[in-house]
């Protein structure tokens, strides 16, 4: 165990609501030296005055220098304590789904801060995303054998915050891991590249917002940009779309679109190249959509782009608006944490006026339960869904 790690006045208020996160401006580092700690690990916080605030791992190299596990400074973090945080996590899910593909569990919602597991089936996949979680990593693995009793495990490191976090890149495979999962959604069958593809392999966190298509599909004309593996795309034509388009970067991700589709007995086309340029050509050749989908990856990662972020998704939704039919269905979505809800929408309406368009927003979502929001933070709370009728 480290030094006790102790905080400046009035910087455990946060923290004593509820709040997992501590950062290094916040430290008393007359009282806890930060270079006097590990990366990952564990330590107990207390206050201005000495009191305990709770049981956390430390990062001293990171903004955000430690994260609470429990608010218990005498809990004993062990292959046991992580065994109960993920028993409740999975008793969700299981309530939730009818079949075990789903986020098991979604790091500081969950209790885990910087773990994120998705399951396909007796696969999972671990995000270790912070030093403190790749330190108790046999830990967390023992557990997950215990909770689970996976066929395999592949353990990777979060791409994006590794640098931050001063951690290694690494695929470590447990078992028996196959390149592709299985992945059942709403009656629907996908193969997800759990290697090869984006973070985990998949996206659950649209789920919902996919079965919501089913109302605006059907004989319709649709361009699912952005695409990845055909999720949106495959699901339209599942729900009957007359025509669908799916569009993405990477001719991999297509690959596995048109496998998708051949899957569940769907037929799409593919189109290659950078979002902004597809649609540009589109509305230049006079192609026309009556459904457009918008499901990009995060274009705003730091809070201080915001603004730049929010022209970015105007631009990108002004073009999709110049492709779309009249009354037709745009769904945007954002999965930038730091773009809110009505950033998002001015966005939109932003890129209405640019297309010299009317717009209705007709619904407003989130990502779905197995992605708990944490009342105390906002952090948790990410994806922006709209529905829009132009």
């Amino acid at each position: 165990m480290a030094p006790d790690l102790y905080l400046l006045p009035r910087a455990d208020r946060r923290v004593r609501l509820g709040h997992a996160w501590i950062f290094s401006n916040e430290v008393d580092i007359g009282r806890s030296p930060l270079p006097a700690y590990e990366p990952g690990e564990l330590a107990i916080v207390r206050d201005a005055y000495g009191k305990p605030v709770g049981t956390a791992y430390v990062n001293p190299g990171a903004l955000i220098c430690a994260r609470i596990l429990s608010s218990d400074a005498k809990a004993k973090i062990d292959t046991a304590w992580w065994t109960a945080r993920m028993r409740r996590a999975f008793a969700l899910r299981e309530q939730l789904y009818a079949t075990p593909h789903y986020r098991a569990i979604y790091g500081e919602s969950d209790g885990c801060p910087g773990l994120v597991v998705d399951r396909y089936g007796d696969i999972l996949v671990a995000q270790l995303n912070t030093a403190g979680v790749v330190r108790m990593r046999e830990q967390i693995v023992a557990a997950l054998q215990k909770v689970a009793a996976p066929r395999g495990i592949l353990l990777r490191s979060g791409g994006a915050v590794r640098q931050i976090e001063g951690i290694d890149a690494f695929d470590e495979t447990l078992g028996d891991v196959p390149e592709t999962a299985d992945v059942l959604e709403d009656g629907a069958t996908f193969g997800a590249p759990l290697r090869k593809g984006q973070k985990t392999g998949y996206f659950y966190d649209q789920r919902d917002n996919r079965s919501r298509l089913a109302r605006y599909a059907r004989g319709k004309r649709v361009l699912d940009m952005y695409s990845y593996i055909g999720s949106w795309g495959v699901r339209a034509a599942i729900f009957g779309a007359a025509q669908v388009v799916c569009s993405d970067s990477s001719q991999l991700a297509l690959d596995y679109s048109r496998e998708n589709a051949e899957r569940n007995g769907a037929e799409i086309e593919t189109k290659l190249g950078d979002a902004l340029e597809v649609l540009a050509a589109y509305a230049q050749e006079g192609r026309r959509f009556d459904v457009v989908v918008l499901d990009p990856p995060a274009l705003v990662k730091r809070r201080k782009d915001a603004a730049a972020g929010q022209a970015l998704y105007e631009r990108l939704n002004t073009l999709a608006l110049n492709v779309l039919n009249a009354e037709g269905i745009l769904v945007s979505c954002s999965c930038s944490h730091h773009l809110e809800a009505p950033m998002l929408q001015r966005a939109i309406l932003g890129a209405a006026k640019d297309a010299r368009r009317r717009v209705q927003v007709l619904e407003k979502h989130a990502h779905p339960p197995d992605h708990p929001v944490h009342p105390a933070m906002p952090e948790t709370e990410y994806l922006k869904a709209f529905f829009v009728r132009a």
